[in-house]
């Protein structure tokens, strides 16, 4: 009887020892404040455990230690904040490495462009520095103007940009990225001149009282001929600018990027890097289903990624920009455009409603996402409606479209949206960088106030998504968080108080909802065992400080499926 109950004690031993060693975990952070972002409230664990890229524990610190093991790398955070790894609700991470390759044409506080004599000069240094790109591409470039900042509250025109070169082309690309201006040199070999008609969903801005083109370039005006432009550069070139965009986003915490409106160039770019082992977080594609419905027909769509890709769903932009004073609006703007009557409203990207619709209607038929580009609420009804025809003809359950910007959303439009299922992922940095522009110069006071109306859309029961449109701002999670909670103008006025937000749910925005909108909630977006181990380390929480201090919150680490990659240490 004792030689078989000793027998008992020590298989159970053993097999105790086999249990322990066989969930010994890759590593353990600790010692901070881990905001898991589940629930409607802040949740906190003392300990996260990672294997094999995945959370296998999150809980207390008592506990976690039976995961310890002899190989186990143990992460002391100092006190420092663990989040989830943030993901991108919306942008174009390309033109991130885009705008990072081109002169900085930013005005303050993320560049120096606050005058049209800055932008030249900005632009001779850039010259200066890049004659090798130049001489092989052929173009000199700038990135991020923007005459709603500019000293002279006008764009520069063709004749500035000669200031540059007269002999090769000049090409300057609105923050927004609905413009752009060219020197002559470049109207000459776009075949931009008095005699070219507007095309469609665009507009050649002419000399007053002329039809000779002045140089600046609306949506299709401007888009036609950039395409061209890209189209000119190499697999190694686009290769390049998508690492500088990958650089770009995880030094702000993002392990999601989206590549939105994408072409097939860039499509193929990521793919092969993907394919090459060279993407450090995922990147979800959607092609623009304008241009690129064969390639969407070719590939379709994955829920999987693929070395880190794949391609997410399509993407539609039904108008322009409202800075830019392009966006499709029901009322018209307080100021409108040069040229342009006291009645403008902007326009519709498609002149043709029909061809909008049949657009979103292959897209539901397919079983595509579709992420919708609209910031006038006329586009927004028009999104609304071409939805609401899909659905009813394809089914509606579980599609998860997306307005993209929303910015101009009316109360009655969140509750069609909230009908419909349409998630709204808003644009609030608006708020900050535009937020006087819009006050004074687009919407007035009133519709100012109610931009990027988050606080009514968490009043109806909605949730919705918050972000970047990098490369039009920075892809600064730390901003964003910043100016959703605080609707501060960049001259310090508040710009709509009630539609300010907690900074948890602006939290939420980039993680937990973010994850929903991308179909990804059971991978990602909160710190729970099975997601993946995606996180972003900060050197403060968001929830304790004052919230004027959340745009000086720095991204200490980024670190995908347990792999670090950014630090600033590094």
């Amino acid at each position: 009887m004792k030689k078989t109950l000793f027998l008992f004690l020590s298989l159970a031993l053993l097999s105790n020892c086999k249990t322990k060693e066989s969930v010994s975990v890759d590593s353990i952070y600790y010692n901070g404040d881990i905001l898991t972002m589940e629930g409607d409230e802040p949740q906190y664990v003392e300990a996260v455990a990672v294997k094999d890229g995945k959370i296998l524990f999150a809980g207390s610190l008592q506990e976690v230690n039976q995961y310890k093991g002899s190989e186990t790398t143990m992460n002391d955070l100092q006190n420092k904040t663990l989040l989830p790894g943030f993901i991108d609700a919306h942008g174009h991470i390309w033109n991130a490495g885009f705008q990072a390759v081109s002169a900085n044409l930013l005005p303050a506080p993320d560049g120096n462009g606050n005058s049209i004599d800055d932008i030249v000069r900005l632009l001779n240094e850039w010259k200066g520095k890049n004659k090798k790109a130049i001489g092989k591409y052929g173009w000199i470039i700038g990135f991020g103007y923007d005459d709603a900042q500019l000293k002279e509250k006008l764009p520069p025109t063709a004749r500035d940009l000669d200031k540059v070169s007269t002999t090769v082309p000049v090409i300057i690309i609105h923050q927004s990225g609905h413009l752009a201006v060219m020197n002559h040199k470049a109207l000459e070999l776009s075949d931009i001149n008095e005699n070219t008609p507007d095309p469609a969903g665009g507009l050649i801005r002419r000399l007053p009282g002329t039809t000779k083109p002045s140089g600046v370039l609306e949506e299709m005006a401007a888009f036609i001929p950039l395409f061209k432009m890209l189209a000119v550069l190499d697999a190694d070139a686009n290769e390049k600018i998508a690492l500088a965009g990958l650089n770009a986003y995880v030094r702000f915490g993002f392990t999601t990027a989206q590549e939105g409106r994408a072409t097939v160039d860039a499509s193929n770019t990521w793919s092969k890097l993907a394919d090459e082992g060279k993407l450090p977080i995922d990147i979800a594609v959607y092609p623009d289903i304008q241009t690129q419905m064969e390639y969407m027909k070719k590939h379709g769509v994955s829920k999987d990624y693929k070395n880190k890709f794949r391609i997410a769903g399509v993407k539609i932009s039904l108008d322009g920009s409202p800075q830019g004073k392009t966006a499709w609006l029901t009322q018209p703007y307080v100021v409108p455009p040069p040229g342009q009557p006291d009645t403008y409203k902007g326009y519709p990207a498609f002149p043709k409603e029909d061809d909008a619709i049949s657009l979103v209607d292959a897209a539901y038929s397919n079983n595509w996402q579709i992420l919708a580009h609209c910031n006038g609420d006329a586009a927004i009804d028009e999104l609304i409606a071409a939805a609401d025809a899909a659905g009813k003809k394809h089914g509606n359950e579980n599609r998860r479209t997306v307005g993209i910007h929303s910015q101009t959303a009316r109360m009655d439009q969140l509750d069609s949206y909230k009908e419909l299922g349409i998630i709204p992922s808003f644009f609030g940095m608006h708020t900050y960088y535009w937020g006087d522009w819009h006050t004074d110069e687009t919407l007035g006071k009133e519709r100012a106030d109610k931009i990027s109306p988050a606080q009514s859309a968490l009043n109806k029961g909605m949730i919705f998504t918050q972000h970047h449109d990098a490369p039009v701002a920075l892809p600064s999670s730390t901003m964003i968080l910043y100016s959703v909670v605080n609707r501060i103008s960049r001259s310090s006025k508040v710009i709509g108080a009630d539609e300010r937000i907690s900074p948890y749910y602006a939290l939420k925005s980039l993680t937990e909802w973010a994850a929903y909108q991308y179909f990804e909630e059971n991978s990602k977006g909160t710190i729970k065992k099975d997601k993946l181990a995606d996180f972003v380390i900060l050197d403060k929480n968001p929830l304790k400080i004052n919230p004027e201090a959340l745009k000086d919150i720095v991204v200490l680490e980024t670190i995908k499926e347990r792999k670090s990659v950014y630090s600033v240490k590094n």
